[in-house]
């Protein structure tokens, strides 16, 4: 009986020294996690410097480029040429970048266009009788007879192209092609432009062989920065059209980050993109810091934020060096952008 009894004190023993350990691990992990999370998440605010840039993203202090989202998503039906023609004409404000998404069509044409289908911008489920309405499976002349303009909303929230049909369809309501954009963009003045294939696999790589034969054509390889979520179609363009300028994707934009943190000297060329174009905060890691993108400027990285409406943190990004704001508001960021330098 007394033998049981200290064999059940030594397991009681055993069970308390294996919980103690445990608790000690665990509050160990939790330190070292809430560490890591204060470091990854703090303001590193360094002295914004100047570098001697040969990247042609790369601002000066203070001129933050305002780059157009959509083309101006807020101002105008997004994608559209009235969304082109509006910023253009704009007397109100100037944009430095466009920003657009392409999707390759069943024809193999390379129209504008940000979702995967054409449901959420148009009135593609009425005129096709069905939902789940993807560029890839109609041509481009199937895809103009639709109204571009059907749900989007103006600051007031009216919807003032709602209901157009047929004839009825202002043509720079309709689809656009890539080349039709751009080649009104460059009639216009000239501009850089921010591209971003949409479609992966098989597709996007289409595409993106169609964007380079388009760029090529009209002699704009060197104004254009290209952008896909798909590692695979940046790895692509690494290997067949090495003269394109392209965005990090996240594995490369991760490490950017925390070489910086560390301030890892690397070698010329050890990056192979050229622009990081990232939220500053709506990862885990703090993307909007000084730090880092003092040191993209020193490695010939330009950094560019979206998708920025708030006017306290274009002025914050400005403040840190930020090389241009990706924005639905256009006119909101020319503004507040101009309006600091002036101070």
């Amino acid at each position: 009986m007394k033998a049981t009894k200290e064999s059940k004190n030594k397991k009681v023993s055993l069970i308390l020294k294996i919980v103690k350990v445990v608790s000690i691990c665990l509050l160990i992990t939790c330190v070292l996690v809430l560490g890591l999370y204060k470091l990854v998440t703090y303001q590193w605010q360094d002295e914004p410097k100047e570098y001697p840039a040969a990247n042609q993203y790369i601002t000066k202090l203070s001129d933050t480029m305002v780059s157009a989202h959509r083309a101006g998503k807020s101002l105008f039906p997004q994608g559209t040429m009235m969304a082109f023609e509006g910023c253009v004409n704009s007397k109100e404000f100037e944009t430095d970048i466009f920003e657009f998404d392409v999707h390759i069509t069943a024809d193999e044409k390379l129209i504008i266009l940000h979702d995967d289908t054409l449901d959420e911008v148009s009135n593609a489920i009425e005129h096709f009788g069905k939902t789940e309405n993807y560029a890839e499976n109609y041509t481009y002349e199937e895809i103009r007879e639709l109204n571009l303009g059907e749900y989007f909303k103006n600051k007031d929230g009216e919807t003032p192209y709602k209901g157009l049909r047929g004839e009825n369809i202002p043509d720079n309501l309709r689809v656009l092609t890539v080349t039709d954009a751009l080649t009104y963009l460059e009639k216009s003045g000239g501009y850089y432009y921010s591209i971003e294939i949409k479609n992966s696999g098989e597709l996007g790589l289409k595409a993106a062989d169609i964007l380079y034969d388009t760029l090529t054509d009209m002699k704009l390889l060197d104004r254009v920065i290209i952008a896909s979520f798909d590692k695979e179609i940046l790895l692509y363009l690494d290997e067949n059209y090495p003269d394109l300028t392209r965005i990090a994707y996240n594995v490369e934009a991760a490490g950017l980050f925390f070489d910086a943190l560390l301030d890892i000297d690397r070698p010329d060329g050890y990056y192979k993109f050229d622009v990081l174009q990232v939220p500053p905060d709506r990862y885990i890691v703090n993307m909007g810091t000084s730090k880092l993108v003092n040191y993209a400027h020193k490695n010939n990285i330009a950094i560019q934020y979206w998708t920025i409406n708030d006017p306290e943190k274009m002025i914050f990004l400005q403040s840190i060096g930020a090389d241009g704001i990706i924005t639905d508001n256009p006119d909101v960021a020319y503004e507040v952008l101009n309006s600091q330098n002036k101070e």
